[in-house]
Parts: C-alpha cells; sequence; structure tokens
C-alpha cells in the first residue's frame, strides 16, 4: 500500500491532489488555520474575551460534583452525559461573560476590603461562629480553586449580583396593576361536573383489529435484545490488609500535620478609603488625626463606628473576628503580626485607603497528641498506600486485559476471579449492570461486535472492573398469541375512550345551544357541584380547575358556560360554569405591599431575562 503511494506520487493523481490544497488555501486562506491553532487552549469568545478550556473543564468537574452531591452518594455518576454536561457549562459560561461585561460597562465594582469581609463573615468558612482559615482553604480547594481564583470568582459574581439587583430592584407596580392581580388572584367560581364513562367492557374488539394493529406495530413486539458478560472486579478494599505502616512513618506524618496549625489573630481596624471624593492625602490626614486621637485615650470602638468607611465591620467597632496569615493585604498581614494584644498600629497603607489596625486577641493553636491522632494517621497513611497500590493494580489490570484473548489470564495475574452477570438489556439490569458505563460498553461495536475485552470502568473510586462479552441475545418477533391479550385490552380502552369523547362532546353540543338532553340522567350521576373554587383549590384535580378557570364568565346568572375535556383515564369531563365570584374585602396595607413586593419582583426578574437576552443578541459569540 505504502508503496503504491510512493510510486503514484510522482504521477499525475498526486499533482491533481496538491493542486486541489493550493486552490482550497487561496480560497481559505492560511488564517483559517493559524485561527484553528490559536484557538486550541480555548473553548469560546465572547466579545472578544476568551473562555478558555481550562475555564470549561473546571466549570464541568464543578458542575458534576454539585450534581453527585445534590443528588446523593447513591447515585451512579455514569449516568450523567458528558457532552450535555459541557455544552451546559459552557453555555452558563458565555451567559457569565455575558453579565460581567454588561455590569462592568454600567459601572460596577465591588471593592477589595468589602471583599474581605464577605469572606470571613461566610458560615461556611467559620468553625464555631470564627473565620478559620484552614477551613476556608479546604472548602475552596473542594470547589476546585485557589484563594487568587476564587476571589476573582466572588469579586466577578458580586458585580454580576450588583446588576441583576439594580436591574431587578428598578421595576415597580402601580395600585391599578395590584387591584388588577388581586382580582384575579382571589377571584372564585362555582362550578359543576360531570363525568361520561369510559366502557372497557362494553368496547368491542374483533380479532382480525387485534391481528391488523400486530402488523402495524411488529416493531413494538420483540424480544429485548440481552448480553451476558464476564468480568472481573478490583476493589480498592481488598488492598488494606496488604499494606502496612511504620512509626517512623506515622510521627513523620504527626510532625506536618502539627506543622500546619496556625494561630488567629482577631483584628478591629478602621479604614479611610482613596477615591475619587478623597485623595491619599487627605485620607492619610484623616488617619492620623484619629490616631492622635486614639493616643490621647479615646475608644477605638467609638471611633471605629463613627469614622471607618468599612460598613461591614464599622457598626461592630471595626472587629474583623478571627483570621490566620494569608488572609489579609500584605501590608495589612504585616502589620498586624507586628502587633501585642491591645496594641495599636501605625497609619498602614493598602489598596483601599489607611487604616488603623488594633489586635484584640491572639488564640494559639491547640496541639493534639500523637496518641489522639495515632488511629487516623494510621488510617491516613493507609489509605495513601492503597491509592498507591489500587492506581497501580488498575493499570496492570488494563494493560494484561488489552494484550489478553480473554479474562482468564488477567485475572491470575492478579489474584481475582471471573465472575458472570445475568441477562441485561440496554437499559441496564443489577448490580454492575445497572451501572450506565458497563452497559455502554457492553453494546459497543468493540465489545458486542470485535469480542475485544473492555478497557478499565471505574464503578466508583474504590472499585474498578473490566469486562468482555460471553453471549449475545438479539431480538425476536414474539408470536402474536404471546401479545393478543395485551394489545385486546389497549384496543378496549382506546376505543372507550373514543367512545366517552364522541358522547361528551354530542352532550356538550347540546347544552351550548340550550338543550336539555334527555340522554343525560343515562350518562351517570348527574352534576356533582362545587362552590367557590379558587385556584389553588385542593380536592379538585388541576386540569380541572385550569379548564374552569379558562372559561368565559356566564353572562347572566341563568346562563352558565360549558366546557369538556378528555381525562387520563379515558373519561370525558362535562363542566358547566354556574357563576364567578370577585373579591370584595379591602386588603390591608401589608397585604397590599405583600403583593405589590411579588409583583414587582416577578416584573424585575422579566426584565432581567430580557437584559440577558438583549446582552447575547448583540453579543459575538464564537465556539471552538
Amino acid at each position: 500500500m505504502l508503496q503504491n503511494i510512493r510510486d503514484n506520487s510522482q504521477g499525475w493523481i498526486a499533482k491533481t491532489l496538491i493542486g486541489l490544497i493550493i486552490v482550497l488555501l487561496a480560497l481559505t486562506g492560511v488564517d483559517a488555520i493559524i485561527s484553528s491553532t490559536s484557538n486550541s487552549q480555548n473553548a469560546a469568545e465572547v466579545n472578544g474575551e476568551k473562555i478558555t478550556l481550562t475555564d470549561l473543564n473546571q466549570a464541568v468537574d464543578i458542575q458534576r460534583r454539585q450534581l453527585i452531591q445534590q443528588l446523593g452518594k447513591d447515585f451512579d455518576a455514569s449516568l450523567l452525559d458528558e457532552k450535555l454536561l459541557r455544552n451546559a457549562a459552557l453555555n452558563g459560561l458565555i451567559e457569565r461573560e455575558l453579565l460581567l461585561q454588561g455590569a462592568q460597562s454600567a459601572g460596577f465594582a465591588f471593592s477589595q476590603a468589602a471583599l474581605d469581609q464577605l469572606i470571613l463573615q461566610t458560615p461556611e468558612f467559620q468553625i464555631d461562629g470564627k473565620f478559620d482559615a484552614n477551613r476556608f482553604d479546604q472548602v475552596i480547594m473542594q470547589m476546585g480553586y485557589s484563594r487568587l481564583q476564587f476571589r476573582r470568582m466572588l469579586e466577578q459574581e458580586m458585580q454580576i449580583n450588583q446588576l441583576r439587583a439594580g436591574l431587578a430592584g428598578s421595576a415597580f407596580v402601580t395600585d391599578a396593576q395590584v387591584n388588577s392581580f388581586v382580582q384575579l388572584e382571589k377571584q372564585t367560581r362555582d362550578f359543576a361536573t360531570m363525568n361520561v364513562k369510559a366502557d372497557e367492557a362494553g368496547a368491542q374488539v374483533q380479532d382480525a383489529d387485534i391481528k391488523a394493529y400486530y402488523d402495524e406495530h411488529a416493531s413494538q413486539y420483540l424480544t429485548p435484545e440481552q448480553v451476558v458478560v464476564e468480568y472481573i472486579e478490583l476493589k480498592k478494599d481488598d488492598f488494606f490488609s496488604q499494606v502496612e505502616v511504620s512509626d517512623q512513618d506515622l510521627q513523620a506524618l504527626y510532625q506536618k500535620e502539627i506543622a500546619n496549625l496556625v494561630e488567629q489573630r482577631q483584628a478591629a481596624h478602621i479604614l479611610i478609603e482613596v477615591n475619587d471624593k478623597q485623595s491619599d492625602a487627605q485620607a492619610r490626614a484623616k488617619i492620623e488625626e484619629i490616631k492622635k486621637r486614639l493616643d490621647q485615650g479615646e475608644d477605638f470602638a467609638t471611633l471605629a463606628k463613627e469614622y471607618s468607611q468599612d460598613r461591614g465591620s464599622a457598626t461592630n467597632g471595626g472587629d474583623l473576628g478571627y483570621a490566620g496569615p494569608g488572609v489579609y493585604d500584605p501590608a495589612f498581614e504585616q502589620a498586624l503580626y507586628a502587633l501585642s494584644k491591645g496594641q495599636v498600629s501605625a497609619p498602614v497603607h493598602t489598596e483601599f485607603g489607611w487604616h488603623l489596625i488594633k489586635l484584640l486577641d491572639v488564640q494559639e493553636p491547640e496541639v493534639p497528641s500523637f496518641d489522639s491522632m495515632k488511629e487516623k494517621l494510621v488510617r491516613d497513611l493507609k489509605e495513601e498506600k492503597v491509592e498507591q497500590r489500587f492506581v497501580e493494580a488498575t493499570r496492570e489490570l488494563e494493560s494484561s486485559s488489552f494484550e489478553a484473548a480473554d479474562l482468564a489470564q488477567p485475572a491470575q495475574e492478579l489474584g481475582l476471579k471471573v465472575k458472570t452477570s445475568a441477562p441485561f438489556g440496554r437499559e441496564g439490569g443489577e448490580g454492575i449492570t445497572a451501572n450506565r458505563q458497563v452497559v455502554q460498553a457492553a453494546f459497543s461495536p468493540a465489545i458486542l461486535e470485535e469480542g475485544s475485552n473492555s478497557g478499565a470502568i471505574e464503578l466508583d473510586p474504590d472499585t474498578v472492573v473490566v469486562l468482555r462479552l460471553k453471549e449475545h441475545r438479539k431480538p425476536e418477533q414474539l408470536p402474536l398469541e404471546r401479545v393478543a391479550d395485551g394489545i385486546r385490552l389497549q384496543l378496549k380502552r382506546q376505543h372507550a375512550a373514543e367512545a366517552a369523547k364522541s358522547q361528551g362532546e354530542k352532550l356538550l353540543s347540546e347544552l351550548r345551544s340550550g338543550q336539555t338532553p334527555a340522554s343525560q340522567a343515562k350518562v351517570g350521576e348527574g352534576w356533582s357541584v362545587v362552590e367557590a373554587a379558587t385556584r389553588s383549590q385542593e380536592g379538585i384535580d388541576p386540569s380541572v380547575l385550569q379548564a374552569v378557570f379558562r372559561m368565559a364568565k356566564p353572562s347572566t346568572a341563568d346562563k352558565p358556560t360549558f366546557t369538556g375535556l378528555s381525562l387520563p383515564n379515558g373519561d370525558y369531563l362535562l363542566v358547566r360554569l354556574n357563576g364567578v365570584s370577585e373579591p370584595n374585602a379591602e386588603l390591608t396595607d401589608e397585604e397590599r405591599d405583600m403583593y405589590r413586593r411579588f409583583l414587582a419582583s416577578r416584573i424585575g426578574q422579566q426584565d432581567f431575562a430580557a437584559y440577558r437576552r438583549l446582552l447575547k443578541d448583540k453579543a459575538e459569540i464564537e465556539r471552538f
């Protein structure tokens, strides 16, 4: 094959292909190739701003973890469609970028000082009501963020929230709108219903009808396609008995654990901001004046409440709570850690302005004893070694299975047993065959048609399997006699529902024309009356209520309006609207305010949704 290509490379075929390539390059331009290469690390571009593949992969990972957390530990992660997950994550990133651009162009901003306060006061980052730096790091690490990434993300989210609040909060509602809504919301209706039963017993179905339906829908009456697979299961728990830990390793881990314990410092500060209304020199002069008053014996907390421009802490006398290293601005932190308890710093300059810092308290870390931690240390060390051995064994299993013609050899090499599943279809079965990855692998062409072994499939973080096909049971046509009873019942229900609808619509026509049908008494037990029903009336089918509140109001009390609807069980329901009652009671001021807030919130949400659509319509968005 290769020799043929070489032999023909000097012939007319090669020249023709080269000519075509030159033409294509001339038409599309080399820019397309360069662009493709330059965007290889990007997922999309929004008005010139790149969304990288790293951003997308992180968003997908966060979204996956959140879904698994919401759905519970028993949820099968393999049920998540990776393509849908990536599309949803990319759509979210694009919309977020659009909103961020909208917020920034509108001048929304969120100060670093306010960001510090938000982090310090977030309950998820606190232990016993106090900010804990280790807890903070642990939480954001689980979310997939570094400190810098989290701060940047949080700042952007707050800008977007300001934009959302600004748009949603600008909505207003007039008294007329409130009154109209209340009139509709509190309206009640008097109606009656009469049921036209779908009589399955009276429905006649001929054998010829069954045969015709069977022939027309033959593809529905097949035995399910099923497979039986052999598999090897590798479990992490099996390795715990195979690993040992030394006292030397335990002591080393203990020293590492206690080295991470740091003291927590409770700080308070007074901030004078530098902004467009106040220069750096003015802010410094003001903070120095406050420092003089402190030196003369005035109370720090009192002055903080009066002068500090960090409103988040000013109301608490400037108290920022407890925090460890790495939380505050470097200049702020350096000054704080140079103080003794009760001491106030000289003026400190940061990007936020000028500060006076007071050290309120120092909380030394509690160092647990080796004996109290030994059980945890043993478990952590074993888990680390088991994880390493499990990864190595997984690689061995995958490599051996790839090279082997069956599962007997890899099973023998790893001291495992070959197991056999029960038959299962494409919808899955029980045990490992309930896992979607296993099902997808079992019905893949490589296994189903080529007879290969699968790769290593992760059922959960502690279990891996490799499988191969043992038996393939293809769909077969079910004989008519096996499905005839089911078809007969289905056709009876269908015919009965059609008859009930036909009869109901005939009665509805007679009622609307002002007739009182003589056959009405034979239909059922007569009309069932409901008075003063609300839109959310309990005990009434929502579809019936929906139909009732869509009906036209009767012109006079003696001229009801009528409608009809088919019910899920095949019955047909006649509905007679007798009257509509409007609410008479005046709203209290509290009720009116409640309705006004509700309507304004709904209109604000609609305005924000419209703004999002506008941003998207005007944007230049390119997906790579």
